[in-house]
């Protein structure tokens, strides 16, 4: 199944898995809202708005750049409401907008505790609900979060419980809106990395250029998400998926293409399940 002429909306698309995914759905001809904060050039983050519509452009895709903040109501309604006009309706949401913040409970101050939650889970929920009206006249409507499987494991929540609760609640959403909405025929799902991806977050937040040559490409985030969105929305919802693992299973066997650098480990990802198997000849840490 092909994504042409369908209509994507992304959050925080200006840059890392979120452009990875757009530019993937762009080689089908698909119509792509770039719904990112970033409008003018960021001294150290790549990328923005506009710089994200002419590569969807380039790729063969049709874009819509968007200046939104998903913590407001109006902007992410404003937002919508432009995108319905402009290709007359949303096909798929993907709610891939997130913060984050590795620090323990006292070293987290409140500000930042607020900023992980309204962009994580309020976010998520905010642009989920200004979509589903759309997503319910759509042909096969798929909702996607970049979140984690709801794993209850006390080492997730230990070192960093403000931004483990933030991320679980996008995965929440997933749980909740698949049952709420299944007699509608939209599909909510959950996508996340085995392995660090080679985003700005790594770069800048946790790593540092080093850890990039641990990471995969934000191209395997950007096949799993495509070949989710292949699936019949009704037939294939309320899942939570690992990014290889759901490809071994679509078919794919050469993994080592999304590597950066092959001769570097793998870098385990936080929140994948101790019971979760990576394919066949792929070795982690």
């Amino acid at each position: 199944m092909s994504l042409s002429g369908k209509t994507l909306f992304i959050t925080g698309a200006s840059r890392g898995i979120g452009l990875a995914i757009a530019l993937r759905a762009a080689r089908d001809g698909a119509n792509i809202v770039v719904a990112a904060k970033t409008a003018d050039p960021h001294p150290k983050l790549p990328g923005t708005i506009y710089t994200a519509a002419d590569e969807i452009a380039a790729a063969g895709g049709q874009a819509l750049p968007l200046v939104v903040d998903v913590r407001d109501e109006a902007s992410v309604q404003s937002a919508v409401d432009q995108a319905v006009e402009r290709f007359g309706g949303i096909d798929i949401l993907v709610n891939n907008a997130s913060a984050i913040s590795l620090t323990g409970t006292l070293s987290t101050d409140m500000k930042r505790y607020d900023l992980m939650h309204q962009v994580n889970t309020r976010g998520t929920f905010l642009t989920s609900k200004a979509c589903i009206p759309h997503l319910k006249k759509a042909a096969n409507p798929h909702v996607l979060m970049l979140s984690p499987p709801l794993d209850m494991s006390p080492r997730w929540f230990g070192g960093h419980v403000a931004y483990t609760m933030a991320k679980f609640g996008m995965s929440m959403c997933v749980l909740g809106m698949a049952k709420e909405f299944e007699s509608d025929g939209i599909a909510f799902n959950a996508l996340w990395p085995r392995t660090g991806i080679a985003t700005a977050a790594i770069q800048f937040a946790l790593t540092g250029e080093e850890g990039l040559r641990h990471c995969r490409t934000p191209e395997i985030m950007a096949d799993a998400a495509h070949a989710i969105f292949e699936k019949p929305s009704r037939e294939f919802t309320g899942q939570f998926l690992i990014d290889d693992t759901f490809l071994y299973g679509e078919g794919v066997r050469e993994f080592d293409k999304y590597r950066v650098d092959p001769a570097a480990t793998l870098m385990p990802d936080f929140f994948v399940p101790e019971d979760s198997v990576p394919p066949p000849g792929v070795v982690i840490g």
